[in-house]
């Protein structure tokens, strides 16, 4: 089994949203800090669609986890 690095920016592609660093580093200030008793797929800015890939790439560890919980942690400071 092949192991995948996504790199942030593709995540954010993946999601539909902008992957340049100015439009990453927009999204993650308007949204910060996201409160420690909200999961991350729980936040209130994901479309349905959004927040039920991160919650089920999560749930399987797929090869998305490492780069999600990199915006998690980014998220949180």
């Amino acid at each position: 089994m092949e192991d995948f690095h996504h790199r942030f920016c593709e995540l954010f592609a993946q999601l539909g949203l902008p992957s340049d660093t100015p439009g990453i580093a927009a999204f993650i200030t308007s949204h910060s800090p996201l409160p420690d008793g909200v999961l991350l797929a729980d936040a209130p800015f994901w479309t349905p669609a959004q927040a039920t890939m991160l919650r089920e790439q999560l749930l399987v560890d797929a090869d998305w986890s490492e780069v999600i919980d990199q915006l998690n942690v980014a998220l949180r400071r």
